[in-house]
């Protein structure tokens, strides 16, 4: 059985809708190969993964381009950062991650163990935050993935809430699967568990109110996990997990010593949940429609603008917005109401967005009034919109998000480009660009240079006349012939952290044409950086090497 895809993992029983939108379909399911496959394919790659027309994924591939979603890498299709909106969107609805992210933080830094949040997705669950601790013996779970429930400590809190339905879906895939390789993130199933272990188990989370990992996922990993419940219902919103390795503790030693600060952090949070005041609503995407209409003019057929469309219905949900009618999306995204309910169809049948009252972990959805009199049904992301590169993307770092930006500027001014990062009194490459020139600036990445000395660790240092400026140019000092200018790279909060620069010999440019020529070229790319990194870093950190 492949890799979970949304596609791959949409209802057996109901057939397509006859309104479903195909080109939205399709898209997902090469974003779904394209996640599975690491995250790069080449286009022959994606025409036998996917079973399309060679054509209709160079479509496909050209959209989710332009829309930042993939980059076309020579050969390659690529998934790129901006992708991980889609996730945002559904994390932001949540709540969860932004009110708890800094409670398990300080948990895990207290116990010295990784702390997890997880809320139920069918019969798995699915992280919303990692706390992971650096040793040698680490945890290699990524916001996003999924997990079978049976082989988790939180699995049996959910399934304590599960009705038969949900039941007999756990069982159809249980047999339909029997190795979990429909679970990339998980080894393959040891034989010998049944069914009744995990009834038995679930039942017993019922009654105790907490749950074991006890080497279930792999030898080694155990984990003990208490539910946050929901102020509002009283029903499981997510599951708080320690998790360890047996060199350290055993699962009954996980239940003995740190199940009671567990529970004391768990009850903190949910007073936290309960004392949280409303959610602002943060502002809707504008201008959607009007862009996908633009890009259709200038791109023509290579731009599916039914598959733009129909992403863009994703991003409509957010903080203050995790239940929208069919009114309420059309007027966020501004595409016609026809279009919004067909991209809604799509998804509910995919399983991204669920309507009417929303399943344990899937977000709270309301009942808005109709434009005609009458009910009209409000729809919620659900966790597997997760599933779309964000596991993937999650551990994405500032030098692999700067690369690809720094060739195209090196491709476009004929010179060298860098990326550093300060390091004391040192400033350390992270990322480089070479020029295609005889001669050029040889630089590795790795290198360290007292930053006084260069226009990197001038931005970086930020003496007044550069943060003046906003750059810095360095003319021949650091060595004779040498020309370099300099831009600091701020992550979403705006704090500096690194700078990019573009270096060069002196006889091809003087001082006053590398500010008129090159310094906007280099400003363009840091815009571009920077606002990856903004999307990058809104639910995860983005390390700096």
């Amino acid at each position: 059985m492949p890799a979970e895809t949304p596609l791959d993992d949409a209802p057996a029983g109901p057939a397509v809708p006859a309104e479903a939108v195909a080109p939205l379909m399709r898209g997902i399911t090469v974003l779904g190969r394209l996640t599975e496959a690491g995250g790069t394919l080449s286009p022959s790659g994606l025409e036998r993964a996917t079973g399309l027309a060679r054509a209709t994924v160079d479509r496909i591939t050209s959209t989710l381009a332009r829309m930042g979603y993939v980059r076309l890498d020579g050969r390659d299709v690529v998934l790129a950062p901006r992708l991980m909106e889609l996730g945002n969107a559904y994390l932001a609805a949540l709540r969860l991650p932004g009110l708890l992210a800094a409670p398990a933080d300080a948990l895990a830094d207290e116990l010295d163990e990784s702390v997890s949040l997880a809320v139920g997705d069918r019969d798995g669950i699915r992280f919303i935050h990692q706390a992971t601790r650096r040793r040698a013996m680490s945890l290699s779970f990524r916001i996003g993935d999924l997990l079978p429930a049976e082989r988790t400590a939180p699995g049996p809190l959910f399934a304590s809430e599960w009705t038969e339905e949900d039941w007999r879906g756990w069982r159809a895939r249980r047999a339909a699967d029997p190795d979990d390789r429909g679970f990339p993130a998980v080894p393959p199933r040891e034989p010998g568990d049944t069914d009744g272990e995990f009834e038995a188990r679930a039942a017993q989370a019922r009654s105790d109110g907490w749950a074991l990992d006890d080497e279930l996922i792999e030898p080694g990993l155990v984990a003990v996990s208490v539910p946050v419940r929901s102020p509002g219902t009283g029903r499981i919103a997510c599951v708080a997990s320690v998790v360890s390795h047996t060199s350290r503790h055993t699962a009954t030693d996980l239940r003995d010593t740190l199940l009671p600060r567990l529970r004391a952090a768990v009850a903190d949070m949910e007073r936290t949940l309960r004392d949280a005041p409303a959610a602002r609503a943060d502002a809707a995407p504008g201008g959607l429609a009007a862009w996908t209409g633009a890009s259709k003019q200038e791109l023509g057929r290579e731009f599916v603008e039914s598959l733009a469309r129909g992403l863009t219905v994703l991003t409509a949900f957010g903080e203050g917005r995790a239940a929208l009618t069919l009114t309420e999306v059309a007027r966020a995204t501004g595409l016609a109401r026809a279009t919004a309910r067909r991209a809604l169809i799509t998804y509910e049948h995919l399983g991204l967005v669920v309507a009417g009252a929303a399943r344990s972990g899937g977000g709270p959805v309301a009942v808005g009034p109709g434009p005609v009199g009458g009910p009209q049904r409000a729809f919620a992301l659900t966790p597997r919109v997760l599933s779309l590169g964000f596991p993937l993307l999650s551990r994405t770092s500032l030098p692999r998000i700067a690369g690809p930006h720094l060739a195209d500027l090196a491709a476009r001014v004929h010179e060298s480009a860098s990326l550093a990062v300060l390091s004391g009194d040192e400033i350390q490459y992270t990322a480089r660009a070479a020029a295609d020139r005889v001669m050029s600036v040889d630089i590795t990445v790795g290198t360290r240079l007292p930053a006084t000395a260069t226009s990197l660790g001038r931005v970086l240092l930020a003496d007044p006349q550069t943060a003046t400026r906003g750059y810095a140019l360095l003319d021949e000092e650091w060595e004779e012939g040498l020309r370099s200018i300099a831009v600091p790279v701020h992550d979403r909060t705006g704090r500096i952290v690194a700078a990019a620069n573009v270096a060069l010999h002196a006889a091809r440019r003087t001082a006053e044409e590398c500010v008129r020529d090159i310094l906007p070229e280099l400003r363009a790319t840091v815009e571009r950086i920077e606002g990856e990194v903004a999307v990058a870093g809104r639910f995860v950190r983005v390390p700096l090497y």
